[in-house]
């Protein structure tokens, strides 16, 4: 039975956690700031930074680190959260923001915009200047936000009818997504040749593309999203105790578990809707988060966020340090460090004797 003092104990130690991943988060920052391709001294790159530095220095720092820095403590912090709500409120530890097709969903509505409407690539054929004036990457990234935003409530109220039992939401998550991957496979086998390498690089994971306007549609969503789920940090964990134990407490499971899956997958809509597809975020962190400090919200989302934060710079600085002067997809990045983790989580995991 944990004692008064032994729950002290833990609020300490998680506090203590927190704070220092806010330091290494501070520490990364400005290394993600200083570190690139253009050969910048550090002295070179604090001038810049503080508007004393040469002009093409200043457009480096102002216009391409420093909206990459944002995107990518915010898009981290989004679908880290979004991972742990989805493992919580899904009772599935291997639950991320692609269970529900969410990505899916929006790579075919951003195949659709390059390859049909916004690249116009029915009648500008394989002609790249045409595409480089016809193409707007707002009207991108809407599409996709737009065909992400109709797949989770698609799923949703098809899993209304059995009252959102957690199963039942992965399996149709599962199967909608299918759908949606089959949709634009034949979309791109129909696709001129720019248009097909147009949609393939955006599926790319990339933080190149971040602007200061984007940012800030990101930051509003995914801290409003943040600061709900940090409201339910009781309710989310009574649900660890199960559904009998949490209706018990005076708990709407089916209406927790609605609210929290939707607002999930909108941020991480809006997140993959201007960036790209960032894999094993959501996977990764959440469950480092629960190995060093447990599964209770209060402490467990903070963390989760500044853990997806963190992971998003470190992998961001290695795609702009190993390429020797040209920045890789962060999203491969992650997808190195995230695979060998999800088989690890796999074996590691305790399973009953083999059939």
């Amino acid at each position: 039975m944990q004692t008064p003092q032994n729950s002290k104990r833990k609020d300490y130690h998680a506090l203590r956690v927190i704070l220092l991943l806010l330091i290494a988060i501070i520490i990364m920052t400005l290394i993600c700031i200083f570190v690139g391709s253009s050969n910048m001294s550090i002295k070179e790159g604090w001038n810049a930074l503080t508007f004393n530095g040469t002009e093409a220095y200043q457009r480096i720092i102002w216009k391409i680190r420093i909206p990459r820095v944002l995107a990518a403590i915010i898009a981290g912090a989004g679908l880290s959260v979004s991972g742990l709500v989805m493992q919580t409120t899904l009772n599935n530890s291997m639950a991320s923001p692609s269970t529900l097709g969410v990505s899916h969903a929006a790579v075919f509505g951003a195949n659709l915009s390059i390859i049909a409407f916004a690249g116009g690539f029915v009648s500008t054929g394989n002609n790249v200047m045409n595409y480089t004036v016809g193409t707007n990457p707002y009207s991108t990234s809407i599409m996709a936000f737009l065909f992400s935003t109709a797949s989770i409530l698609l799923i949703l109220s098809l899993c209304k009818i059995k009252s959102f039992s957690p199963n039942v939401v992965v399996l149709a998550g599962i199967a909608v997504g299918s759908l949606w991957t089959a949709a634009t496979t034949i979309l791109q086998f129909y696709a001129t040749d720019v248009g097909l390498s147009a949609a393939v690089v955006w599926s790319f994971g990339d933080l190149a593309r971040a602007t200061y306007k984007t940012v800030g549609i990101m930051f509003v969503i995914v801290t409003a999203g943040i600061a709900f789920f940090q409201t339910m940090a009781w309710p989310l964990n009574a649900l660890l105790s199960g559904e009998a134990t949490a209706g018990s407490m005076g708990i709407h499971v089916s209406r927790l578990r609605f609210s929290c899956l939707l607002l999930a997958s909108v941020i991480t809509a809006v997140c993959v809707s201007f960036l790209g597809i960032i894999g094993f975020v959501g996977i990764i962190c959440p469950h480092v988060t629960k190995k060093l400090i447990g599964q209770d919200h209060r402490f467990a989302l903070p963390l989760s966020s500044l853990m997806g934060s963190l992971l998003l710079l470190i992998a961001d600085t290695l795609s702009r340090s190993i390429a020797h002067g040209s920045a890789l997809p962060v999203g491969a990045i992650t997808s190195l460090l995230g695979a060998p983790f999800f088989i690890a989580i796999i074996f590691s995991s305790k399973e009953g004797p083999a059939c």
